[in-house]
């Protein structure tokens, strides 16, 4: 059946795999020096287990204005002795291709214990952990955290990053008192330079005003 309201574009920019980005991205280490940057999908360390299609190096890109709001956000932290930690940016269209390939081998599951104990992989999509478009792929969202600055460590936030389950839903109820005050400063501090959060991943942030609200773009990360 036709699809009339198509309201996304794929760009393939081939200029890219000669190290140029796309006019309007940055790699964030340019704009934010100190910022600790541990891309999963450049790991083995994540649902699939194993490195993911498009992550060719731990580089951080986002969208101009994006970096710029986060540099806000990490020199708040700062003042109080915390930082950013961040998972994932900018998300090649390469990379979603790749995890719908992976929920649709129902024999891989390496890392379920860990990522989705409580979820059968058969149902990955149908939940919608997996979906066949990404907010990330737009340039301007990002997976994060926060770190005390002094020893480099993950202060609690009630469940490990990319976990497929309610216990990483913001209001979960399930969590230390600690836990929710940890996700609340990540929220608040968030929210005050210009981000949105999405309910149901304590860790995913996506700036209000996103300069490519409907553009997917598909550039390798090198």
């Amino acid at each position: 059946m036709l699809k009339i309201l198509i309201k996304y574009l794929l760009i393939f920019c081939s200029a890219c795999c000669f190290g140029q980005l796309p006019e309007g991205f940055v790699h964030v280490s340019d704009v934010i020096p100190d910022l600790e940057i541990e891309l999963r999908y450049f790991t083995k360390n994540n649902f699939v287990g194993k490195r993911i299609d498009g992550y060719n190096s731990n580089k951080l890109i986002l969208t101009k204005e994006t970096a710029g709001a986060l540099k806000l956000v990490h020199e708040d932290l700062q003042n109080q002795n915390l930082c950013l930690k961040v998972y994932d940016g900018y998300r090649p269209q390469r990379a979603v291709n790749h995890f719908i390939s992976w929920a649709k081998d129902l024999d891989d599951t390496i890392n379920k214990s860990t990522f989705y104990p409580d979820v059968d992989k058969l149902n990955l999509l149908k939940e919608e952990y997996i979906a066949a478009r990404s907010g990330h792929s737009k340039g301007s969202t990002v997976d994060l955290t926060i770190i005390d600055a002094n020893t480099g460590k993950a202060i609690d936030m009630g469940s490990v990053y990319d976990f497929f389950g309610v216990e990483s839903w913001v209001n979960f109820d399930g969590i230390t008192v600690k836990q929710k005050a940890n996700r609340l400063l990540l929220q608040e501090v968030m929210a005050k330079y210009g981000f949105k959060n999405y309910p149901k991943e304590w860790w995913h942030f996506t700036l209000k005003n996103e300069p490519f609200p409907n553009t997917y773009f598909d550039f390798p990360i090198e």
